[in-house]
């Protein structure tokens, strides 16, 4: 039977998602089809109840934005991680129905470590919605000292839920100085561009069009998007598929999938 899974979302068309997931899917040796389908806010639950009636194939949906908050609303069931940051991004169906989880905090981990990203004491996070939570939740640790950056002061409780060890405090966007040893950007495209350069570690969640103008003018080490994306997807396909994974043989597969998917569309 061919599996079948998908990336949700809107708008959807410039996700990377089936590139790299349909890339795995060929090295694995998976018979099955990765795609994009519009599904717009407020539409999901009407989506999940067509997929509950007429199909049994789908071995899982990958969520973005604007769903990763709504689906927690809509899944049978919710994993401890997803609801301490209100978000997530995976469903995969189970016996007792479909199974919200994210796999966003752990891609940050995962990301973190490859560029060997470890030891930091100062984090500031730009923005505060589902991204930045899971960032937050990713680098939360005793002595770190995490300062969330945030233009939504109606965000701010569910980013305090997300943090349990650091030490947290916010900021406002006026006259900010980006000054830790590692600032993450979890922003829209274009919503940094007036933010000063640092000197520290940047993670910009953003990886099209690149460079973007804050990474253009970091003095320090930068870290794209990209890393973030194939690290989440690594462990979405092992849930979708129950494959074990190497991620070191993986990475580069889907590294150079994305790159070349950016390429085509240009």
């Amino acid at each position: 039977m061919r599996k079948r899974a998908a990336v949700l979302g809107s708008p959807i068309s410039h996700s990377l998602s089936p590139a790299l997931h349909n890339a795995a899917y060929l090295a694995l040796n998976i018979e099955g089809k990765y795609d994009a389908v519009e599904v717009k806010s407020d539409q999901l639950r009407g989506f999940m109840e067509q997929v509950r009636k007429t199909d049994a194939n789908w071995i899982g949906f990958s969520l973005t934005m604007p769903l990763k908050e709504e689906v927690l609303k809509v899944a049978d069931k919710v994993d401890p991680l997803a609801k301490q940051i209100n978000s997530a991004n995976t469903l995969i169906p189970t016996l007792d129905g479909w199974f919200a989880t994210s796999t966003d905090v752990a891609g940050f981990i995962w990301a973190l470590a490859q560029h060997d990203v470890t030891n930091f004491k100062s984090v500031q996070i730009i923005g505060a919605g589902g991204t930045a939570r899971a960032a937050a939740a990713a680098i939360d640790a005793p002595g770190v000292k995490l300062e969330v950056i945030n233009r939504s002061p109606e965000r701010e409780a569910d980013m305090r839920k997300a943090v349990a060890l650091s030490e947290l405090t916010f900021a406002s966007w006026e006259n900010v100085v980006l000054d830790a040893d590692l600032v993450i950007n979890t922003t829209p495209k274009g919503a940094a561009d007036s933010l000063p350069s640092g000197n520290g570690v940047l993670f910009e969640s953003l990886y099209h069009p690149w460079p973007t103008k804050l990474a253009s003018g970091w003095n320090g080490k930068v870290i794209d998007g990209m890393d973030l994306l194939i690290h989440q997807a690594i462990d979405q396909i092992h849930l979708m598929t129950g494959f074990v994974i190497d991620r070191k043989l993986m990475y580069p597969l889907l590294r150079a999938a994305g790159e070349a998917e950016l390429q085509d569309r240009q």
